[in-house]
């Protein structure tokens, strides 16, 4: 609360105006009171935001979270505008940038029309869809071969709905298990105490990639809901997510977006070289001119 109320002071006598609600001011006028931009980065999720080292991320996220930051500068006229890096996990990420612990998130988040009561979503950057990532030797070539079997995701994923949905839909017994993060998820199935991984197929074909034993992991199943992801801000807060949409029109429209995708989608990434050889989707490619921000269905 004391931080809240010095941002809110420093606000004040600077002339600016605070939010309706008086909890959080608006994200750029917070950020020029303090000086800093504090944004969010996933720990495992390949190739979009990753660690190389103890606090070091890297991916196609977070090259497009420091386009952002160089507009949020830009903007602000503020060229040594500190910036802190916090990492989140797929269930503090909507609570902490609410309650204005961070201020942005371009990480793999869904857009999707429920979390869209709570935060705001930028332009769409990638369209995923749900696949299994299993054994080789598991058996698993479908579906319909979980049937009695535990799968394993990431708590609050929009993964685990989407099969729940479908196992209801078709009759299918599915027991799930919850890694704490993409990495934990995975060894649930490199150890044997889950058949299947149930994720986005961008992210299965990241973590085979740079498993220890890539060979013995295969990606399988037809794609369930194509879905949206965006980078999120704070709801209500339109400068910001006119910057943040600004930064992603002007990167779509001159190449660089494309470039970046092929950087980090279609060429040897670190730490050791793999290629997720992903070409570019039909409906990425398409938003590149429509730039819709529409949530999933």
């Amino acid at each position: 609360m004391k931080t809240i109320c010095t941002i809110a002071s420093a606000l004040i006598l600077a002339g600016l105006p605070l939010v309706p609600t008086g909890v959080h001011a608006q994200t750029l006028e917070k950020v020029a009171a303090a000086d800093k931009i504090t944004v969010g980065y996933r720990e495992a999720a390949v190739p979009f935001s990753y660690l190389l080292g103890p606090h070091k991320a890297v991916g196609f996220s977070v090259d497009l979270t420091q386009a952002i930051v160089d507009d949020v500068r830009h903007q602000l006229k503020k060229p040594s505008l500190k910036v802190d890096a916090i990492p989140v996990t797929g269930q503090n990420r909507i609570p902490l940038l609410v309650d204005g612990t961070y201020d942005l998130e371009c990480g793999s988040t869904t857009n999707t029309s429920a979390r869209g009561k709570e935060v705001a979503f930028s332009i769409n950057v990638f369209y995923a869809g749900t696949r299994l990532l299993t054994r080789r030797d598991s058996g698993i070539q479908g579906y319909a071969d979980l049937s009695g079997k535990t799968v394993a995701s990431t708590a609050g994923s929009t993964n685990e709905k989407v099969l729940r949905k479908y196992a209801a839909d078709h009759h299918i017994d599915v027991r799930f298990v919850f890694g704490k993060d993409y990495a934990d998820a995975l060894q649930l199935v490199e150890n044997g105490q889950a058949a299947a991984l149930a994720l986005d197929d961008v992210l299965l074909f990241g973590m085979r990639a740079n498993s220890a034993h890539p060979a013995s992991l295969e990606i399988v199943g037809d794609t369930l809901q194509v879905e949206p992801y965006a980078c999120m801000v704070r709801k209500g807060d339109a400068a910001f997510k006119k910057l943040v949409d600004g930064t992603i029109t002007r990167l779509m429209q001159s190449g660089e977006f494309t470039a970046l995708y092929k950087k980090w989608f279609e060429s040897p990434i670190p730490p050791a070289g793999a290629n997720l050889r992903m070409p570019m989707s039909e409906p990425l490619r398409a938003n590149l001119k429509a730039r819709s921000d529409k949530p999933a269905q």
